[in-house]
């Protein structure tokens, strides 16, 4: 099930919300448990075991290191809670992946090693592996109490809003909001608001413009301007589809009343690799500085150990969205950057030749992270060089609908102009002296909704279904 689905707009969504609202507040996080069990088991059931096994396992390992009477007793609670956290990421996401590579060390394939099987991955299953090691970490640490209470922990891993792709949440943000929140129509209205720009950001913007990308992709020798607007198509795609779904997160953990951390903050704005990585994805950044680079030594152990702790946090960052050599080459692309801008002091760009700068070379990123291997990757970089040719082919001009061009084009506008709507948005929404939104700021935001959300709706039927691009993560 996913968000922008005829089946969760229209039955599952306004039917948990009854039915969560129609419950007693104590018994709340049943209820978010349950719908969330249902909402994750829609897809395949059997992997809901799983879900529920993590978050056993991890409740109960939490529960031992705040037990433990030293603190080597805690860290073998800790070691051991973590170990099986991470081999359920390690199994089920990358060994198919080792298989494959030893094979072709070898000169052969998987069969030809006698594996004649390979492992489904579950939806989701890297956001809440990591929430489940933060939060083993952070008991471990003293940053948060090993909670008593089973069912809030186990609703905050399956917490449906996020579940599947994020942002990655911590428990110690959360656990105080399990013990008590504020429910209201201002806030209600303020999650339904930005559920609807999420959705429109993935349907209007995202789903729109993916045919230019996977014409480019799917496309053998691409020219170089099939090259350049395939790409350039999914560097759009892939922020309003990844952005929309954590806006349609965001809102509805405010209809419930949680407030969830931003995981986007206009990034295509940057003026530097290093401004990206605080603006894009930003809870798996924070998530990957607090528990990775960090312990590792961040930049306390001198310059040398700092560019390579920069390498090994980005290069463990790309395997993280995927098994595929790709995302390591994508890793060791922005982990270079990174330290190159650290050495030579130029982490805080200006200007729009820093901007551009940053652009392109995010977009050469975004290359390598959507082919399918490496061979297609080059394959696109030929073609922007110039180096497969330069005309359209005429079935690929016809394939390169009006449509999709113009809402290319609405996309770049959108994200270029990303932080002056931010803000009449938030302008919008502001309330009053006495903490209430006034009529106007109601009413307004209200019409807007309805409007935008209708379309939506509208241009959602007549589209294909379109997984979100991060449930393959």
């Amino acid at each position: 099930m996913v968000f922008s689905s005829e089946t969760f707009l229209f039955v599952f969504l306004p039917l948990f919300l009854a039915v969560y609202y129609l419950t007693p507040l104590r018994h709340r996080s049943v209820t978010i448990l349950i719908g969330s069990y249902a909402f994750y088991g829609w897809w395949r059931i059997d992997f809901l075991g799983l879900l529920f096994l993590t978050t056993l396992w991890t409740f109960v390992f939490g529960r031992s290191i705040a037990a433990a009477r030293t603190q080597r007793a805690a860290r073998t609670y800790l070691i051991i809670g973590m170990v099986g956290c991470l081999a359920v990421l390690g199994v089920f996401k990358y060994l198919n992946f080792f298989i494959d590579s030893f094979a072709t060390l070898w000169g052969t394939d998987a069969e030809g090693l006698g594996v004649h099987w390979r492992l489904i991955l579950p939806i989701g299953v890297s956001f809440y592996v990591f929430q489940a090691v933060s939060y083993l970490i952070d008991v471990y640490r003293k940053d948060a109490v090993a909670t008593a209470n089973f069912f809030d922990f186990a609703a905050f891993i399956a917490l449906f809003p996020q579940l599947v792709a994020g942002p990655i949440l911590r428990f110690k943000d959360l656990a105080g909001q399990f013990e008590h929140r504020v429910h209201s129509m201002d806030l209600f209205l303020r999650g339904m608001t930005v559920f609807a720009i999420g959705l429109a950001k993935k349907v209007l913007l995202a789903d729109t413009v993916a045919p230019l990308a996977n014409l480019a992709f799917d496309t053998p020798d691409p020219s170089l301007a099939l090259s350049w607007i395939g790409a350039i198509a999914y560097m759009i795609q892939l922020y309003f589809d990844f952005s929309g779904y954590s806006d349609m997160a965001i809102g509805i953990g405010l209809m419930l009343g949680f407030h969830f951390m931003a995981n986007f903050d206009t990034p295509y704005i940057s003026r530097s690799i290093t401004e990206f990585w605080r603006r894009w994805h930003i809870s798996l950044s924070v998530w990957l500085r607090d528990y990775l680079y960090i312990p590792l030594g961040g930049n306390r152990k001198g310059v040398t150990r700092t560019y390579v702790n920069l390498m090994l946090v980005m290069v463990l960052g790309g395997l993280w969205h995927g098994a595929n050599w790709t995302f390591v080459l994508w890793g060791l692309w922005h982990g270079s950057w990174l330290a190159i801008e650290r050495a030579s002091g130029r982490a805080r760009g200006t200007g729009v030749l820093a901007l551009g700068t940053t652009l392109l070379l995010v977009l050469l990123g975004w290359v390598m992270f959507r082919a399918v291997d490496v061979s297609q990757a080059m394959g696109v970089y030929a073609g922007m060089l110039g180096l497969n040719g330069f005309d359209l082919a005429p079935d690929v001009a016809l394939a390169m609908t009006l449509e999709s061009q113009l809402f290319l084009m609405l996309g770049i506008t959108v994200a270029a102009v990303e932080p002056r709507l931010n803000a009449l948005a938030s302008g919008a929404l502001q309330p009053d002296g006495t903490g209430r939104l006034t009529y106007l700021n109601t009413l307004v935001p209200t019409i807007l909704m309805i409007g935008l959300g209708s379309f939506t709706v509208m241009k959602m039927a007549e589209q294909s279904f379109s997984p979100f691009l991060y449930f393959q993560f």
